[in-house]
């Protein structure tokens, strides 16, 4: 691609972008995280994991590669039944789910994934679950993955939807 041509197709976007009323003003904190944004979307609940829990985990190098580094209270949660409330992204064809992803923000393009690896969960479910733009709370065995290949940190099996989230 031609860098000159590149250039003036990024300033004509910007010129466009801002004659529109886009607001592209970023705040200085930086653009809040996912687990802080579904506060505002899913009101915190006592009986589900927040997705701020979820979001404690960071990056360390070992050796040559970079692992997650979950907190102790992430990692008090492994291999036990918990709730989790989010938003469907289906891995599947069909109305119904067997296997799919939750995630603390609703999905905005059916290619791209919402959120980070710490605010999703995939999920296999016991019975499928219909699809449903609107939130829910699923139940199941929770896993802290610690090398999945994919890049998933949490799993859920033996999984089911008990309740359709607030908002």
């Amino acid at each position: 691609m031609n860098p000159r041509l590149f250039a003036v197709g990024m300033a004509a976007l910007f010129v466009a972008a801002s004659a529109s009323g886009l607001n592209t003003n970023i705040p200085g904190t930086g653009l809040p995280t996912a687990a802080n944004y579904a506060t505002g979307i899913l009101p915190e609940r006592a009986d589900v994991v927040s997705w701020k829990t979820l979001a404690q985990v960071e990056s360390l190098k070992q050796g040559d590669r970079i692992v997650p580094g979950f907190s102790k209270e992430i990692l008090g949660l492994d291999r036990t039944n918990v709730k989790v409330q989010g938003f469907m992204i289906p891995l599947d064809l069909g109305d119904k789910q067997k296997r799919f992803l939750i995630s603390a923000v609703p999905p905005h393009c059916q290619f791209c994934l919402p959120a980070g690896p710490d605010a999703i969960v995939e999920v296999e479910a016991t019975t499928p679950v219909k699809y449903s733009f609107e939130p829910i709370v699923v139940a199941g065995k929770f896993s802290v993955v610690k090398d999945d290949p994919a890049g998933v940190l949490y799993r859920m099996s033996g999984a089911a939807q008990v309740d359709a989230a607030p908002r």
